[in-house]
């Protein structure tokens, strides 16, 4: 299942604000109905967004608010929720709050630039608000090795070939929870996941591939794109699934190109799109604005 915080967590964190990522069968007076047990304990919301699927009636919602004063300590606001709301309105939901670190591990190959970008908006404290952690990086190869010495991450290097893969993510997994992760970014990590990978991490996963899905999935996306003459290229972000480059998109952005321009020319301009189309997508995840279902996702602003 996807990964909440825990009681536990929010007892020992020093929490500052919740947040509440939610949906469910769309109604009348539905936002009232939820936000009513935010305002009657003393919460003051700090944001609230939301959106209905008319064609299927449900109701989706992300509603932050700030914890100092509220009535319900924090560890059980899970409980009451629960209890008052959630069984009887038929809500999924996932609660989160601010301050509980989330340990993100990034996964890398050979190419730097993604790296580099997430690294380098790590350490200017883009994203200190949102409590994020890098405790280590993973790759199959030692080439970026120097990359997480510059920023003094641990890293790791697991060789992955088609024979020893299961061995391979084995050390991963354990590797991952060594390091208590909360979610992977896949830095153009150059591997395939196991359906078992995607399994333990729902939602968990970030990818970035190079190519404005569902075009051109799989591998060497820009010479498939230079073969077709299209006029536009793109990078998508998204959430790994079972099915190749298919999970449910976060975000994505294009860059115009002409008949001049070469394969080379189209993985120049196609790699600042990477960066900033995966940064974006790591900041949504981080900032809980992301709320899948079936195979698509609600990204709140």
């Amino acid at each position: 299942m996807e990964k909440t915080d825990t009681p536990e967590k929010a007892a020992q964190a020093g929490e500052k604000t919740a947040v509440l990522l939610m949906h469910c069968p769309d109604r009348p007076g539905i936002i009232a109905i939820l936000t009513e047990f935010i305002n009657a304990n003393g919460g003051n919301i700090l944001y609230l967004d939301q959106y209905v699927d008319r064609v299927n009636s449900v109701f989706y919602m992300r509603v932050q608010w700030d914890l100092e004063g509220f009535a319900i300590p924090a560890d059980k606001i899970r409980d009451y929720f629960d209890t008052l709301y959630a069984q009887r309105f038929e809500v999924s939901y996932n609660l989160y709050f601010t301050g509980t670190p989330q340990r993100m591990a990034i996964f890398v190959s050979k190419m730097s630039h993604c790296i580099y970008d997430l690294l380098a908006r790590y350490r200017a404290g883009e994203w200190k608000e949102w409590n994020v952690e890098i405790p280590v990086i993973v790759s199959n190869h030692p080439d970026l090795k120097y990359v997480a010495d510059q920023f003094g991450i641990p890293f790791e290097v697991i060789p992955v070939t088609r024979e020893n893969k299961p061995q391979a993510e084995a050390q991963q997994f354990a590797l991952l929870e060594h390091y208590n992760i909360d979610f992977v970014v896949l830095a153009r990590y150059m591997q395939v996941l196991s359906d078992d990978f995607t399994r333990r991490y729902p939602n968990r996963v970030i990818n970035i591939h190079h190519s404005f899905l569902p075009a051109f999935i799989g591998s060497k996306p820009y010479h498939a794109a230079h073969q077709r003459g299209v006029k536009l290229i793109g990078a998508t972000s998204h959430y790994v699934t079972a099915d190749l480059d298919a999970g449910p998109i976060i975000e994505q952005d294009i860059v115009r190109i002409t008949h001049k321009d070469t394969v080379d020319d189209l993985v120049k301009k196609g790699r600042d799109l990477e960066k900033i189309v995966l940064a974006r997508a790591v900041e949504k995840h981080l900032q809980h604005k992301i709320l899948p279902y079936g195979n698509k996702t609600v990204v709140f602003n």
